[in-house]
């Protein structure tokens, strides 16, 4: 009887130890459904800059694009051109064509042209940083796009603003979304690149945001170039559902090009569209994300970039430049889609093009029509 009742004293204070534990764990997985419908929610209303300077006349802008191949890099390129038109400037592009070398003649050739103004599309802007201050030099205002791993100036570099959202931001809500879906139990496999100091960046803070939570495990990191994933993602899917079985529930990437080759050797394995694992990126949103995750084919969610409207404040970031101003420190907030939302904000023509009246914006602050 004795030993019956130190038994259950034993249980009792075990149980009460586990208990700010569990509260804890409950508390996250808390915290993360909400991070997770607020970044669900629609994009409606415009939280952007609402003065500054009227249009400069007759400048001319090129934009030096990464890699045209890419859909974020293109997507901002038709901002631009439509942001430029409506201003009345003058816009070219140029391509880097996806190397290093290439971007570096592309901004060359862009210097050589005697434009007001450049916009580095997806290129590293300490990468470039030669040619970007040889065209300082000359007197040429310089913008970027994902050129660095934070929105604003770049420091050491002569990039007036870099426009981008958060990219930790990012990386946070898309690991959010892992951890809400499974009620804090997800098994998770990262896919990233360190090639790119922002991709694995982001890619470790995921994991990061994966390990505080309880319940959840880190099942592999997979550091994988996105230049390889056409030849090593489907047989990588095939290795990880044969070492991780069904302990792997979800998938974090970084971008959406992982994604484009995982479902043919999922579904070869007999997994349904919408079965595990759930396929999450915190990435560009591209087309064919758009795509899967309307059909419910092996992708839950993306993490879109808004690429028309940074076009669009790549332009007015550089009239704030041409005027003498300070950039406009905007940061657009983090959207996540999935297929409650897709229909919102552009997603009906497979586009992360917020509902919130940015072009009329802009076109007050100009002054034009």
């Amino acid at each position: 009887m004795l030993r019956r009742n130190v038994l259950m004293v034993a249980a009792g204070l075990a149980a009460l130890a586990l208990a700010p534990a569990l509260a804890r764990a409950d508390a996250f997985v808390d915290e993360a459904k909400a991070v997770v419908a607020k970044a669900a929610a629609r994009a409606d209303k415009w939280d952007g800059p609402t003065s500054g300077p009227k249009a400069a006349a007759k400048k001319t802008v090129v934009y030096v694009a990464g890699d045209m191949r890419n859909g974020g890099i293109l997507g901002v390129a038709q901002g631009v051109k439509e942001a430029a038109g409506v201003i009345g400037w003058t816009y070219r592009e140029i391509d880097g064509q996806g190397t290093v070398s290439g971007q570096a003649a592309a901004l060359s050739q862009a210097v050589a042209l005697k434009p007001d103004a450049i916009i580095v599309g997806g290129s590293d802007a300490v990468e470039q940083k030669a040619a970007l201050e040889d065209a300082a030099k000359q007197g040429i205002t310089i913008v970027g796009w994902h050129s660095g791993p934070k929105p604003g100036p770049l420091d050491g570099t002569p990039v007036f603003a870099n426009v981008t959202t958060d990219a930790m931001e990012v990386a946070k809500v898309a690991a959010m979304k892992a951890i809400a879906d499974s009620d804090g139990k997800a098994g998770v496999v990262i896919f990233a690149d360190s090639t790119y100091a922002i991709a694995i960046a982001k890619g470790r803070a995921m994991e990061e945001v994966i390990k505080k939570c309880q319940g959840c495990a880190v099942l592999s990191f997979q550091d994988t170039p996105l230049s390889d994933v056409s030849t090593r993602i489907p047989q990588l899917t095939t290795t990880l559902l044969q070492q991780q079985g069904a302990k792997w529930t979800h998938s974090l990437a970084i971008n959406d090009l992982y994604y484009d080759f995982m479902p043919p050797s999922l579904a070869a394995a007999g997994i349904a569209g919408d079965g595990d694992p759930q396929n999450i990126s915190a990435g560009d949103g591209s087309e064919a994300a758009y795509q899967r995750i309307r059909a419910k084919d092996h992708q839950a969610a993306t993490v879109p970039e808004p690429l028309a409207m940074q076009g669009w404040q790549l332009v007015d970031e550089l009239n704030r430049a041409f005027a003498g101003e300070k950039w406009s420190g905007y940061v657009p907030g983090v959207h996540l889609v999935t297929p409650d939302n897709i229909g919102f904000d552009g997603g009906s023509k497979n586009v992360f093009d917020p509902d919130n009246g940015y072009r009329d914006a802009y076109k007050k602050i100009w002054g034009v029509n």
